[in-house]
């Protein structure tokens, strides 16, 4: 029989969100998380290219590859969540077979079937600013909005994605509910993180990522901040068995976890 004086211990070590240094609370933590990616926006990409020595490119194509059925869905409505500068929205983009064009979408051409509509959203005004010059005439719509408390009608879309954005959220459950109401039934959930590697991998990974990888993007971006704070995201990030019992208790179906590059990353999946 369980403990019952173990289980409540449980509940209170349960880890609730993010937690950058000095934040009190989940708004704080939210503020905090805020300014430090307005912070390096200037020069987020290069740092994301560098520091991942272009692996990026291959873990936000292979999940985008993952979606073709959805993306391929006439009229489908896809969200791209804590979107950062798009990257992740893009490769969703550039899986579509037939997408709109800006002024076919601006002028109604009736001569366009109904495309599949990309949203790529964040609460960074810094990074949507970068995304939105990155966009090159493609008809996406960059929302700025917290992923706590969307401005989308419930079940509105039939894909959800978040590429390394949704660790830093405040509160991971009200982040995993807040995507479940979002999604219409049948609609599917990924959530590209990063991991903890195992074995020798593990070592050479983990003394790259919390001791290099901070020094080269605080050289780089000139903020120091940011880059002690991901290596401690990412260990207080729920191991994969805990995230896939969190996608169970909002309601997700099917989930599942598949290891990128050894298990650097990997890409959370569930249905509603």
């Amino acid at each position: 029989m369980p403990n019952p004086e173990k289980l409540a211990q449980l509940r209170d070590e349960r880890i609730i969100g993010a937690a950058p240094p000095g934040a009190r609370d989940e708004a704080a933590a939210a503020d905090a998380v805020r300014d430090m990616f307005t912070s390096i926006a200037p020069r987020y990409d290069l740092l994301n290219h560098v520091l991942s020595m272009n692996v990026d490119h291959v873990w936000w194509n292979r999940t985008a590859r993952v979606f073709d059925e959805v993306l391929h869905r006439p009229s489908a409505q896809v969200l791209d969540l804590c979107c950062g500068t798009g990257d992740m929205t893009f490769a969703l983009y550039r899986r579509l077979t037939t997408p709109m064009s800006a002024k076919a979408a601006l002028i109604g051409d009736p001569g366009e079937s109904a495309p599949t509509q990309i949203f790529g959203a964040d609460f960074s005004h810094a990074m949507l600013v970068r995304a939105e010059q990155k966009s090159a005439g493609r008809n996406i719509r960059w929302v700025e909005a917290d992923a706590l408390n969307l401005p989308f009608a419930t079940g509105q879309f039939q894909l959800v994605t978040s590429a390394f954005g949704f660790r830093n959220l405040a509160n991971y459950d009200r982040g995993l509910a807040e995507i479940h109401r979002v999604l219409a039934p049948g609609g599917e959930v990924g959530i590209l993180d990063f991991g903890e590697p195992k074995g020798i991998i593990g070592k050479v990974y983990r003394l790259y990522f919390r001791r290099v990888l901070p020094a080269i993007g605080t050289m780089i971006s000139g903020v120091s901040g940011p880059y002690a704070y991901l290596p401690a995201s990412v260990l207080r990030f729920p191991p994969p068995e805990e995230m896939l019992e969190r996608m169970r208790a909002a309601g997700f179906r099917d989930v599942s976890w598949t290891p990128y590059t050894f298990g650097i990353a990997g890409l959370y999946r569930g249905e509603k």
